[in-house]
């Protein structure tokens, strides 16, 4: 045995130095266009890798270098540059002997074990998922403890062949799971080399074989398909019978109050009947135990851009419905017959038609146009695919704005949006915006120079000049009323400013306090990151204040009747329970919460003849919780049933796929005797 375990280890370390000999180079693609690039060189024993890519004006710049040992684990790691919205990352790794110590954003810890483990880089580029899939493919269960903690798995997938400019490779695909909530997909070459990192948005390929994009996101999909079809099946309960939900409260927006206990009865997708608690069930029902717990509405996330990998998780949160505001239009196209066919879980989805101006600072998502007809024929496009709206997005050309939007109306669509780079508030809704996009994209309007870019991170970073910024003086009011009188809407995206402003290394954010501990490791660690660079003097200070002034402005902005839309731009899910709690801090009251994100938002979508309310002939969507959100908005993150389209889910059963902890257990259910 040890001649034989000698030969596998003198196997790996040759295969290892071969490797480490060979330069690498990688191309980074969104929508089909090289943003970036990932690049390797090797020599003295050490792996030093550079990865840098900016899509829509923001994206990660890291250095990386790595010494391996004879079974592929990092014994050093030094990992520095900045992260998409620009903090710094200082973050290294030693094994010394036994001894493995290591710092990242979140802080620092040290393990004194015999028992190596695999240390997994915080801040690390893809191609450390190359690495661990290696290490993983040497152990006999390809499974492996990691630090600081938990577990990687890896599973083992199909061969293909792909063609590049320099003729055919066979790759064979991977996946890796048990460190965040949906696993990653590699490629490793026949030498175990990394070849591509793939998702179905975008990909890390390796240079010359570019012309497989297209083909190698397909194959990510299909992979995530694969996978949500199976928890489907798992945990969709498609009751054939009426399903009489007993002893719940349910919530009216119309009065903003709870009932008296009730039983809400069920049939195929719609409800049936609200009926009075002591009505008799009838022969052949099945029985939910509501226990006197609340049922609420279907809630509207109004901000999404709605992934694969994301939909299940809004809908067992409660978030059944969702406004996706930019996608890709053939993969989110896909993704919406999917749920509607039943063969996976997800939100019902309202389509908002993406429009960009080309610039090397362009989102490459939607229709990106180059003039002003072409805008107009990306309208008519989306017009002609039922599309709700049509969004505006940052390298718009303004001048091309107020034709574009007249056609979207003519059309029948609404228009929302970002503020184009050098413009403002103002001139957009005299364009004829329905609805502006992000609180910081009208407040940088009251702080910017007219030839100040918005296109790059400065739409945030300029966020530093709010606390100076007196919000009773003319031009702020000026737009305040300008918005009234426009009967325009706002959404404000109120949590992800709290993120970007807010969060801070190594700090539980307020916004995941009651969450954070259900999460995989992966997840939790991530929380822990601050979003933007605090480094300079005076900065954390800044943000800080220009928080305190967003919500101040918000508040003003509430008190003068403009209606803010409640969306998060983070995934929706638990995000979004912190974008309600968000809105008790502005003035509304919890039950005029609940009220906003179902009944209002189901109208605002034309959708409340059928949705927004728990009424008989409406579509069955809602969930249930034990507490009563209208005295504790928090309650509404301990959900035990949710029920989308007539289909019931039980949050306790699906989370342990995405390895969270379950918040509440699933109710007691009786099915009918045969």
């Amino acid at each position: 045995m040890s001649i034989l375990r000698n030969a596998v280890l003198l196997t790996a370390c040759l295969l290892l130095q071969q490797m480490a000999q060979a330069d690498e180079n990688f191309s980074v693609i969104f929508g089909e266009k090289v943003v970036g690039h990932l690049t390797t060189t090797s020599g003295d024993g050490e792996t030093r890798i550079v990865f840098d890519y900016k899509n829509n004006g923001r994206g990660p710049t890291m250095a990386e270098t790595i010494r391996l040992d004879a079974r592929g684990l990092p014994t050093s790691w030094k990992i520095t540059g900045a992260t998409t919205f620009g903090s710094k990352v200082d973050e290294h790794f030693e094994q010394v002997g036994d001894s493995a110590s290591w710092t990242d954003s979140v802080g620092s810890g040290k393990l004194d074990s015999a028992d190596h483990r695999l240390y997994i880089g915080l801040s690390a580029s893809p191609w450390a998922l190359g690495l661990y899939a290696r290490a993983l493919l040497k152990d006999i269960d390809h499974t492996l403890p990691t630090l600081p903690a938990g577990n990687i798995r890896l599973e083992e997938g199909d061969e293909l062949s792909v063609k590049g400019k320099s003729g055919s490779e066979k790759v064979r695909s991977y996946t890796l799971s048990g460190l965040d909530l949906n696993p990653s997909y590699v490629l490793l070459d026949d030498k175990q080399a990394m070849f591509a990192f793939i998702t179905p948005s975008f990909v890390v390929v390796r240079e010359g074989f570019e012309g497989e994009e297209k083909r190698l996101r397909g194959i990510a999909e299909q992979l995530s398909t694969e996978r949500f079809e199976t928890i489907q099946k798992k945990s969709a309960h498609r009751y054939e019978a009426p399903v009489r939900i007993r002893n719940v409260r349910v919530f009216d927006p119309h009065t903003l109050a709870m009932s008296e206990p009730v039983s809400v009865i069920v049939m195929g997708r719609h409800i049936a009947s609200v009926e009075p608690l002591d009505s008799p069930a009838t022969p052949g029902e099945v029985l939910i135990d509501g226990a006197g717990g609340s049922l609420i509405a279907g809630l509207n996330d109004m901000h999404g851009h709605v992934s694969q990998g994301r939909a299940l998780l809004n809908v067992v949160a409660g978030v059944t419905s969702v406004r996706d505001m930019g996608n890709d239009n053939a993969v989110l196209a896909k993704l919406i017959e999917r749920i509607d066919d039943g063969t996976i879980a997800g939100p019902r989805i309202t389509r908002s038609g993406f429009i960009e101006g080309k610039s090397p600072f362009s989102a490459n998502n939607g229709i990106l146009v180059d003039s002003q007809q072409a805008a107009i024929d990306a309208v008519r496009w989306y017009a002609a695919r039922d599309f709700w709206q049509v969004k505006l997005y940052n390298s718009m050309n303004p001048a091309w704005s107020r034709a574009t939007i007249a056609e979207a109306h003519r059309l029948g669509l609404r228009v929302a949006g970002h503020i184009p780079a050098f413009s403002n508030a103002d001139a957009m809704l005299d364009a004829g915006y329905d609805e502006l996009t992000h609180i910081n994209q009208t407040m940088l309007g009251w702080v910017l120079k007219p030839d100040e870019d918005t296109r790059t991170l400065l739409r945030l970073t300029a966020l530093r000049r709010l606390p100076e910024l007196d919000l009773q003086s003319a031009k702020v009011q000026k737009t305040i009323q300008h918005i009234v009188d426009k009967k325009a809407s706002l959404e404000p995206t109120i949590g992800i400013h709290e993120a970007l402003l807010l969060s801070r290394d190594g700090e539980i954010p307020a916004g995941q306090v009651d969450t954070i501990d259900h999460m995989p490791i992966g997840a939790q660690r991530n929380a822990k990151k601050a979003w933007s660079d605090m480094s300079a003097p005076g900065d954390a200070e800044k943000y800080a204040g220009a928080w305190d002034k967003i919500l101040d402005t918000l508040r003003i902005m509430h008190q003068r009747g403009i209606l803010l839309i409640p969306g998060t731009d983070t995934g929706g899910s638990f995000t979004y329970h912190r974008e309600l709690e968000l809105f008790e801090k502005i003035g509304y009251s919890a039950p005029e919460v609940l009220k906003l994100a179902t009944y209002d938002m189901a109208r605002y979508l034309g959708r409340d003849q059928s949705l927004g309310s728990i009424e008989k002939g409406k579509l069955a969507d809602f969930f249930l919780v034990p507490g009563d959100p209208t005295k504790d908005l928090k309650a509404i993150k301990r959900i035990r049933m949710v029920v989308k389209d007539g289909v019931v889910y039980y949050p306790s059963e699906v989370y342990p796929n995405f390895g969270i902890k379950p918040f509440a257990d699933a109710p007691k259910v009786t099915l009918p005797t045969p």
